[in-house]
């Protein structure tokens, strides 16, 4: 869709002899684009549900919130929070989705789940992919079952799988998370699985105080300042792995690329490493190419271009239910 995308915003500013927009210019307004629809989803998605809520909206075809719900969902992840501590005393404190622990940055936290049950805990004793190897256990006897959880907890940030054959010393992972030996693992059981509750730094204290409001193990509890989060009770959180978020993230930068030019332009290739398409649907290509075009009217000058891509997201917007 990016390359679509490009070619009708050149189209438009060539008619007129506007101007040119570099590659390296069209990827930081492709990336604001992008983020500012990103970020509409959820206005119009609370829009959409009070419409609702006053009877004002349709259903069947007409359901327009199941639309962007779905859209919406496309960026809904869940992955494993990394402790703060390097040492091999863990604290309660867990990094929050970042870059560098999970890959990608959190928009909005939906949830925080805690496994409270670790079934098994040891060392692979050799490598074969897809598999975890330990000659020394018995994970029939330890309880493990298809759909548990395995944490790799050698590197960081930790990786997991989910457990999809068992036999006494074999588990058949989901995803191949172990390439060395010794690594150490640990085992979760997945119906253990507590939602914990988000409360402020005030509230837990006076929580903590008391044996009947304190967070347990069924009933868990968190504080969020800055880029971490800290949980609670500490019986659950000891050990790595053991936390892991469900939320929104931001959608990836989009990046038109190419190699080489012909009669002095670039030329489109999706091959290079670094190519990245817009992540929002098919159906925002008309309100990114607006956002763009109002962009690229503001760097070249031109008055007319800005007005046309203001004209046209206000019609494109007065459809929006």
């Amino acid at each position: 869709m990016i390359n679509s995308v490009r070619n009708t915003v050149i189209a438009i500013l060539n008619k007129n002899n506007y101007g040119y927009i570099s590659p390296s210019d069209f990827n930081l307004y492709a990336q604001q684009a992008q983020l500012e629809l990103f970020m509409k989803y959820f206005s119009d998605y609370n829009s959409i549900v009070n419409k609702e809520n006053a009877r004002m909206s349709g259903t069947d075809y007409a359901d327009f919130g199941k639309s962007y719900s779905e859209q919406m969902e496309e960026f809904i992840v869940t992955n494993t929070l990394t402790n703060t501590s390097v040492t091999s005393t863990l604290s309660n404190v867990y990094y929050l989705p970042s870059l560098v622990t999970t890959g990608d940055e959190d928009y909005m936290i939906s949830k925080v789940l805690c496994y409270s049950k670790i079934l098994s805990s040891g060392v692979n004793t050799s490598v074969v992919a897809l598999q975890l190897v330990d000659s020394s256990a018995n994970f029939l006897l330890a309880g493990v079952s298809i759909g548990d959880v395995v944490v790799n907890t050698s590197v960081s940030p930790t990786v997991t799988a989910t457990v999809t054959s068992v036999s006494a010393t074999i588990l058949g992972l989901s995803v191949n998370i172990f390439t060395l030996t010794p690594q150490s693992y640990r085992v979760f059981d997945s119906s253990v699985q507590n939602e914990a509750e988000k409360v402020s730094a005030g509230k837990i204290t006076l929580l903590n105080m008391s044996s009947i409001t304190s967070p347990s193990v069924n009933y868990p509890a968190y504080t969020q300042t800055s880029d971490t989060i800290t949980v609670y009770p500490a019986s659950i959180i000891n050990l790595p792995s053991q936390v892991e978020a469900t939320y929104f993230r931001y959608p990836k930068n989009p990046k038109w690329t190419y190699i080489s030019l012909a009669n002095g332009e670039p030329v489109f290739d999706q091959s290079q490493l670094d190519y990245q398409d817009f992540e929002v649907g098919f159906q925002n290509e008309v309100g990114l190419i607006i956002k763009i075009l109002e962009y690229c009217g503001i760097t070249i000058r031109e008055g007319q271009v800005y007005q046309f891509a203001k004209q046209e997201e206000t019609e494109n917007n007065a459809q929006i239910p």
